[in-house]
């Protein structure tokens, strides 16, 4: 961490701390990032997403260095402004959407699902040098993890892969994680899901706040009785203001994302060719232009080496000479996405507690592999 002096703290996640970094010798602003979501993040190159640079350890600390966002939260927009017209919101979710399609896009290497889950490392040598197409779920997309650079037309930016799962190095999600406002109702099963699916939900609530300045599954009233969230979020119970005066094609795309049944959902690709989210789209998010984002050669922004980041990783796993985990930092003690594979125990959160209190209350009840409201 020599390189690097502190400017000064950003904000806090899932995770960790941000830190406003700046690299002593080429003066370049960084944002410092104590976070376990080094395998996804590294993998990924595109301009709607931030950076990963590189990973660095101290005694207490694993961080990872990225690429700072000037502009900051795309939710600090929203409360400065209220609420987006359906032109500036259609140009964020554009943004939005590319950046996810790049996520989850499938990658070519067929042989590497003949791995077991227990090849994990061999999985992750294979896959990063020669790939940054892992087919990530990124599982808590909303406002606060959507960052915007500095420049006059701003560049949406995604962040945070502590929750991001690559169908490649690992199994299919079922844990209840996420943002309670922003997560589908197939994620309260804790069941398999298809996390790609449960990031099409997530991106249709980002799209309403955006256009309503509001959840639509909140009670605005008692935005924290989360059971009242559930309710809302099972039933598909929202509506679009009378005052807010939105397209046709706007209301459509929103209730075809909006479906309880996540097999019925409108999936990306969808999304992308639907008439509202083609109308004004940038040059350069039209297929021919982020086609350069899908080649294999696409390298990563990262000049570590794999093997590398790999040594950091292993070294972090290591307890230090006193022996305790230092809560919020590092890799123990806090919900791991291998947690799905391993199972560790995770500490439950409020919101967790309520989902629980949920399923026991027996208000809802598993049917088809659904969470439904009773009758």
């Amino acid at each position: 961490m020599e390189k690097y002096e502190l400017m000064k703290d950003i904000g806090s996640g899932n995770f960790g701390v941000a830190r406003l970094m700046r690299n002593k010798e080429t003066k370049e602003l960084i944002d410092e990032n104590v976070a376990r979501e080094i395998i996804n993040h590294r993998s990924l190159r595109h301009p709607n997403i931030i950076r990963f640079k590189e990973v660095v350890l101290t005694p207490t600390h694993l961080a990872i260095v990225m690429e700072y966002a000037a502009g900051g939260e795309l939710f600090e927009r929203i409360c400065n402004a209220g609420r987006f017209s359906e032109d500036e919101a259609r140009y964020f979710f554009q943004q939005l959407i590319s950046g996810v399609n790049y996520c989850h896009s499938m990658v070519n290497n067929s042989f590497i699902s003949d791995l077991s889950k227990d090849d994990f490392y061999m999985r992750l040598l294979i896959i990063l040098p020669s790939t940054p197409l892992q087919q990530i779920c990124h599982r808590d997309l909303k406002l606060e993890n959507t960052l915007l650079d500095g420049s006059p037309a701003p560049r949406l930016k995604i962040c945070d892969f502590g929750y991001s799962k690559s169908s490649l190095l690992h199994s299919r999600p079922k844990s209840t994680v996420g943002t309670p406002a922003y997560i589908a109702p197939e994620v309260l099963s804790r069941r398999e899901y298809d996390g790609k699916l449960a990031d099409v939900w997530s991106c249709g609530v980002t799209l309403y706040v955006m256009l309503v300045g509001a959840y639509p599954f909140e009670d605005q009233e008692d935005p924290k009785n989360f059971r009242k969230t559930i309710s809302r979020i099972m039933a598909v119970q929202y509506k679009i203001p009378d005052y807010v005066h939105i397209s046709q094609d706007c209301r459509h795309l929103l209730s075809r994302i909006f479906v309880a049944n996540p097999l019925r959902r409108v999936s990306i690709k969808d999304i992308k060719s639907h008439p509202w989210f083609l109308k004004n789209l940038p040059r350069e998010l039209t297929e021919a232009a982020q086609a350069t984002y899908y080649k294999r050669e696409n390298p990563s922004f990262s000049l570590q080496s794999v093997e590398d980041i790999m040594r950091i990783v292993e070294e972090a796993r290591r307890p230090p000479p006193i022996s305790r985990s230092v809560g919020g930092f590092g890799w123990g003690g806090v919900e791991d996405e291998g947690k799905d594979d391993g199972e560790e125990e995770e500490e439950e959160d409020e919101y967790e507690k309520t989902v629980k209190e949920a399923h026991a209350s027996g208000q809802f009840e598993i049917k088809d592999g659904q969470l439904q409201i009773k009758d």
